[in-house]
């Protein structure tokens, strides 16, 4: 008997339904975990995903393309397979996807974190056969501080340089992170900027009915006076450019659980660096297997080598799956 899913070159496979999930080259039916470039990508004739990720992928990959949502829990049927989504806690709209067909279940956990942050909707362990996860963080040394003792060190962070007068600049991806830490701002210290390309996102999540603090959306012509004291969050690669100079006097910083990295601050020439990540750490990634009930897991993008080996030694039918997908570094490189 064939497995329910296949590992192709193309991407995950469900011949029986002849979908795909998250498949990194175009193809004719495609299940979409999250609206992430690297899970999300151009070019697939009709798309799936949760409905909460609907108006972010049309910005994304345009208003054009052919796309349906379900809520999660919501089931459907294609060719005999049971389809339906479940909270990844990951971003905005994340996913699960869980496939059942004549009792066999897996479930595709696309990117996801255990820490409810208070925005996106929380991960939800979903009971399965053969479970698919990622190993962004799959090393023990990757352990996260509860994300309150982060937000209080970058609200700190921001108020000294207010008292200074000095621009407080932060690098966040523009879906999930920037969101993420906009919320979390103690917003009496001063002024929230935001580069276009995050405040463009903003305006398209808002439109959904997504509450976030208002920002101001970045003016190239005023003077650096005008942004004294402020926060500005911006795309990584934003900052550290000319883009920045306009600001006069200010410090740098990035939010990434690459930041838990020795040395990554300095590499990256960085004022200051903030240890907080959208991919579970060490003990979320194990206490998300275990609560599956899996027996088979298959392991992609990070650590995967090492994770599948420790997983072994826990008794688990664990192998490593070659992908295409991206990690956490995206925090570190994505462009405006």
């Amino acid at each position: 008997m064939k497995s329910l899913i296949q590992f192709t070159d193309i991407g995950l496979y469900c011949p029986q339904a002849n979908i795909y999930i998250d498949p990194w080259r175009p193809v004719k039916n495609a299940l979409i975990t999250h609206a992430h470039s690297d899970h999300a990508r151009s070019g697939h004739q009709y798309y799936l995903s949760t409905k909460a990720s609907i108006p972010i992928l049309k910005y994304r990959l345009g208003s054009f393309i052919n796309i349906q949502g379900l809520e999660y829990n919501e089931k459907t049927q294609i060719n005999g397979v049971t389809i339906s989504f479940h909270p990844a806690g990951h971003i905005i709209g994340s996913a699960q996807i869980r496939l059942e067909y004549k009792g066999e279940i897996w479930v595709v956990s696309g990117d996801y974190k255990l820490e409810n942050d208070g925005i996106s909707t929380p991960f939800e362990p979903v009971k399965c056969h053969s479970f698919v996860t990622e190993s962004t963080f799959g090393l023990p040394a990757f352990k996260w501080k509860e994300q309150q003792v982060i937000f209080d060190e970058i609200n700190q962070w921001w108020r000294t340089n207010q008292s200074k007068g000095v621009v407080s600049i932060i690098a966040a991806y523009s879906l999930g992170k920037a969101q993420r830490l906009l919320q979390n701002l103690d917003m009496s210290i001063g002024k929230v900027f935001a580069h276009g390309a995050i405040e463009n996102t903003h305006e398209v999540l808002k439109k959904q009915g997504l509450s976030l603090h208002e920002t101001l959306k970045v003016d190239n012509k005023k003077t650096n006076d005008f942004f004294a004291g402020s926060m500005v969050i911006a795309p990584p690669a934003a900052i550290s450019s000319t883009w920045s100079k306009k600001f006069g006097t200010y410090e740098e910083a990035h939010v990434s659980g690459w930041m838990a990295v020795r040395g990554m601050k300095k590499r990256r020439n960085l004022d200051q660096g903030f240890v907080l990540s959208d991919h579970a750490d060490w003990d979320g990634l194990n206490t998300a297997i275990r609560a599956t009930g899996a027996e088979n897991i298959y392991v992609t993008h990070g650590y995967t080598e090492i994770f599948a080996k420790w997983l072994r030694e826990q008794g688990y039918n664990a192998h490593v799956v070659k992908t295409e997908f991206g990690d956490d570094l995206a925090d570190i490189n994505e462009t405006p």
